[in-house]
């Protein structure tokens, strides 16, 4: 699950992340510069994803792995920084045997209360290269769209907040009410990476 730290440096994230008093955590960390660090090993859970479901899976910190980047939240993601996303990523996907499909925001998962990674981050950059997913405009479709949304993974959530997390992700230029292409890209979503279809949905 990838988030961003929306704080004013890497090194007040750390120090967060490594504050046994703020009760949250993650397994990795890259800053601005592409420097990746472990704070959680891989097999231990780490508080980072909180409140929220994906797929069949509702205790999402016990099934997954929490990368955090350093960002406040309104800025690029710099080259160097993706770039080790990048590698972590084939690294930790080959390590458990995570499909693409199985890479998800922290908005994904909790629609309602989180926007990270946000509107600025190139998901299709990860999809391109078999590191996430991108869907395709496959022409009208006729299922609604949060049942669409609920057949690839995000869990029940206010329909604006399902919309906000799917535009983030997959159209952060669009504006204005739902309409027939977030529809269409939602159930291709759907078709070709249903949640059934996931071992253990997360």
């Amino acid at each position: 699950m990838i988030h961003y730290t929306a704080m004013a440096s890497c090194a007040e994230a750390r120090a967060r992340l490594c504050d046994p008093g703020a009760e949250v955590s993650s397994h990795w960390l890259i800053a601005e510069d592409g420097k990746a660090e472990q704070l959680v090993d891989e097999a231990l859970r780490a508080w980072h994803a909180g409140a929220g479901g994906w797929g069949r899976v509702g205790d999402v910190n016990s099934r997954s792995i929490g990368i955090e980047l350093a960002n406040t939240g309104d800025a690029p993601f710099p080259e160097p920084q993706m770039a080790a996303l990048e590698r972590l990523l084939r690294g930790i996907m080959g390590r458990w045997d995570i499909p693409p499909e199985r890479v998800i925001g922290h908005s994904d998962m909790a629609p309602d209360r989180k926007r990270d990674p946000g509107p600025r981050f190139d998901w299709r950059r990860l999809a391109l290269q078999g590191l996430s997913v991108w869907p395709v405009d496959g022409g009208p479709s006729d299922r609604r769209f949060s049942a669409s949304l609920e057949a690839f993974g995000y869990p029940a959530a206010a329909p604006d907040a399902l919309l906000y997390a799917f535009r983030d992700r997959f159209r952060p230029w669009a504006r204005g009410a739902e309409d027939g292409t977030d529809r269409a890209l939602a159930a291709d979503l759907a078709r070709r990476f249903p949640v059934d279809a996931k071992a253990g949905g997360a």
